[in-house]
């Protein structure tokens, strides 16, 4: 089985809505359908698991079921004191369904345009590995500094990479290497993949999706809203 797991538990309202950034509306739809819609129609996807607080479960059941997206949805998990306690808590629902050798498709509920290609190109390239990473490569000159007042040194930005999501691992070694982290060490964690790395698992690279941006910004929800115009735009203007 591979199980997709969709974090949604964040309760930041940094946008300046009075609700987290997942659940605003863009032409008519919760930013978390689009995600939701991606994961549930790729045949390579076995089962959803959501992580998302209480208060929000109900009202996504129920988009769920108007959108027609209930069949591979398992439950849901509640949400940890950080994000990967969230991945944590999930992965620990996940294992009363699936078995070890299973591998988790992790994914941000923010991040709404989700192709059905890097679907599966996470899934073709963990084959015979313990997990996947997307990567964009550095564009700009990186620098280092220890101070963060003057420059400390110049990188090779041939070997720097920016971690994406999704990210994908086997289930139970990517359960493990985050046990491992418990109780203290789990809270400096900041990316999905820096336990499966600490662990020593054998994580591979794919190229990312520079469009398959998060949702962190007024600037990127506007950003996605005209994606969105362009494509009914665009549509329309073909069926004239």
């Amino acid at each position: 089985m591979t199980i997709a797991l969709i974090l949604s538990g964040g309760t930041g309202t940094r946008l300046g809505f009075d609700i987290p950034k997942q659940y605003i509306e863009v032409n008519g739809r919760p930013i978390i359908s689009y995600s939701i819609e991606s994961l549930s129609s790729h045949n390579e996807l076995d089962a959803i698991q959501i992580v998302a607080d209480p208060v929000w479960q109900g009202q996504i059941q129920d988009w769920l079921a108007e959108e027609g997206e209930c069949g591979k949805f398992r439950g849901f998990s509640s949400p940890g004191g950080n994000r990967q306690l969230s991945i944590l808590n999930g992965l620990k629902d996940i294992r009363e369904y699936a078995k070890d050798s299973d591998y988790v498709f992790i994914h941000d509920a923010a991040r709404p345009l989700l192709t059905e290609k890097q679907i599966t190109d996470c899934i073709a390239g963990a084959f015979g590995h313990d997990g996947v990473l997307p990567v964009l490569p550095m564009k700009d000159t990186v620098y280092s500094s220890t101070d963060g007042k003057k420059i400390s040194a110049l990188l090779n930005r041939s070997e720097i990479y920016a971690g994406q999501a999704p990210e994908m691992f086997q289930l139970g070694s990517y359960y493990e290497a985050n046990c491992r982290l418990l109780p203290d060490k789990i809270w400096q964690i900041n990316g999905s993949t820096e336990p499966a790395i600490l662990a020593g698992l054998d994580v591979v690279m794919i190229p990312g999706d520079e469009g398959n941006f998060k949702i962190t910004t007024k600037e990127d929800l506007e950003r996605f809203r005209k994606i969105l115009d362009d494509k009914v735009n665009f549509k329309m203007g073909r069926q004239r």
